[in-house]
């Protein structure tokens, strides 16, 4: 029974990430500078704002703003909105010359980061508008190959999901979600979902018409998870949502605050997360997730039988390296996480369903999740 459900959940795997995109660079042009000339701009800038929400981020922001000043293409604005922190946050951006916003107090109705979103994008007076996380880092071509792709596509709302960077060992807990998340999408699967009415997060671009038709951030502003909420208003606007990975290109290093962190942030997205989701590949990510959890357990109670003398458990040893070696595939495609995570993934796989089942309950219960300091809650969970 263990191997056939790990045959399902590794074939689920393959069909629902199967045909990974990631952003690539655009081809550089003969030039006397060298740079890299983006559709639409000239070879040094982009009529493109950037627009940072940012809460508590003065460790974060210095290696975003540096990787920014480091662009092929420079936009025309950086700004940045001070989500009321309680760090040096507005002094970090504006010593690495980004325009700061001081953000008023949450309007009733309103979530933190749609609201800091919504100022930052009624700030900017560009043709487009960059919206990254404070944890994100740039590769300097990053910015020619985003507006590249926008013209290729036709506009809309490009999206993409950053290859993340763990650094110490408590972020490669964030394995299983990080392929979860790109998987259950839908537009990586061998059969590709149309239209995508998911995105990502941590780095969206978009122009500002488009911005305006969709509803923009006010559309989406009690949402928990409003990078998926506002791709549907996208999709219902007949504008285009183009979801890719970020390869070498945009990287970030999530959660780096402590276990504590990671915890609260995964909490905060996954439930509500997973009901925006496309519902095949959802499906496909459980039962991958399932059958990584029944060959963990088998394994475990077969090896516990050898120990008090039963025979070698070759099958469920084989089955766990088999899975593993999938594990570490798919983990390439994500980020970059360490060998071990993936022959060690019994342990991603368990802190995975312990936190999906904390957000769950505080979702079902309507109760709110501490995120940075606050009570976020959703329409869901506070019925408004």
């Amino acid at each position: 029974m263990v191997v056939l459900l790990a045959l399902l959940g590794g074939a689920c795997a393959w069909l629902a990430f199967g045909r990974p995109t990631a952003l690539v660079a655009v081809p550089s042009h003969d030039s006397n500078d060298g740079h890299c000339e983006a559709p639409g701009s000239d070879a040094t800038t982009a009529d493109i704002a950037v627009i940072v929400p940012a809460r508590n981020e003065a460790q974060s922001l210095p290696t975003l703003l540096r990787s920014i000043a480091s662009s092929t293409v420079t936009p025309v604005e950086i700004i940045v909105v001070d989500d009321s922190s309680t760090d040096e946050t507005a002094v970090v951006a504006r010593r690495h010359g980004a325009t700061v916003i001081s953000a008023p107090p949450l309007p009733t109705g309103w979530l933190g980061k749609p609201w800091a979103c919504h100022l930052g994008a009624e700030r900017a007076t560009a043709a487009q508008l960059l919206f990254l996380d404070a944890d994100v880092a740039l590769a300097p071509t990053a910015i020619a190959a985003l507006v590249a792709r926008a013209e290729i596509v036709g506009g809309g709302l490009l999206s993409v999901q950053p290859n993340h960077r763990p650094l110490r060992p408590y972020e490669q807990l964030s394995a299983v979600f990080n392929v979860v998340g790109p998987m259950g999408t839908g537009a990586f699967a061998l059969r590709r979902a149309r239209p995508v009415r998911t995105a990502f997060g941590p780095c969206l671009l978009t122009s500002a018409a488009d911005y305006a038709v969709a509803g923009g951030h006010r559309a989406v502003k009690h949402e928990v998870v409003e990078d998926l909420a506002l791709a549907a208003h996208y999709d219902d606007a007949d504008r285009p949502v183009t979801v890719l990975l970020g390869g070498e290109l945009v990287t970030f290093r999530m959660y780096p605050g402590g276990l504590r962190s990671l915890i609260e942030g995964w909490t905060k997205n996954i439930a509500a997360g997973a009901t925006r989701s496309h519902r095949p590949s959802s499906i496909a990510a459980a039962l991958w997730v399932a059958a990584l959890s029944a060959i963990a357990v088998s394994a475990v109670l077969s090896v516990g039988e050898w120990r008090r003398g039963g025979s070698v458990p070759w099958l469920d040893l084989a089955t766990w390296c088999i899975a593993a070696l999938q594990v570490h595939l798919l983990l390439r495609r994500v980020g970059r996480f360490h060998p071990l995570t993936s022959l060690m993934f019994a342990v991603p796989v368990a802190f995975f369903v312990a936190v999906f089942i904390r957000s769950l309950l505080l979702l079902l219960l309507r109760r709110p999740v501490q995120w940075r300091g606050r009570d976020i809650r959703s329409p869901a969970r506070s019925g408004e």
